[in-house]
């Protein structure tokens, strides 16, 4: 992932924003958290948010879905997204795009991410996921592999140390 453009405190609801918090604490929340919730559109215009497992691979988010899933059929349709943790101290939500990977090489070191954090073994079966057992949250397989690229990252203090850092990224 490229590293912002910008980052401006932004003020929290009791205090006002004091310096922003460094780039690195949000990149590792995004690449440490176990569950994040993804938010896609439906045609239709409806919100459609879901806990997902997603894995940080080449400096950016990276998760899956079942191409049967509704959340890949709403990428497919909008590729506008968010993807956010509640993480010690600060809460984030990355706002961007999502794109299919379906480099064979690119799909293995995300394979390997995922069996190394969440101990779930997919193998690359031509363009996709395949597993010896079901996805958690992904649906049944094929797995699509998704690369979230961001247009905006949110930092949200949520303790004493990190509430008056609140701070928004800009890519």
């Amino acid at each position: 992932m490229a590293e912002p453009r910008s980052a401006t405190a932004i003020s929290g609801a009791a205090t006002p924003p004091t310096t922003e918090l460094p780039w690195s604490e949000a990149q590792a929340r995004l690449a440490d958290a176990q569950t994040y919730w993804a938010a896609t559109t439906t045609p239709d215009g409806r919100p459609h948010v879901r806990p997902v497992l997603a894995v940080w691979v080449d400096g950016a988010l990276h998760t899956t879905t079942s191409p049967s899933a509704r959340k890949a059929r709403n990428l497919a349709a909008n590729r506008r997204c968010s993807l956010s943790v509640s993480a010690d101290g600060v809460d984030v939500v990355l706002e961007g795009t999502a794109a299919r990977v379906v480099d064979h090489a690119h799909l293995q070191r995300v394979a390997d991410a995922y069996a190394a954090k969440y101990g779930w073994p997919p193998t690359v079966d031509g363009d996709a996921f395949d597993a010896p057992y079901g996805a958690p949250t992904a649906g049944p397989p094929p797995y699509e592999v998704y690369e979230i690229t961001p247009t905006a990252v949110y930092g949200f203090g949520t303790d004493e140390e990190h509430a008056p850092r609140s701070t928004r990224w800009r890519f």
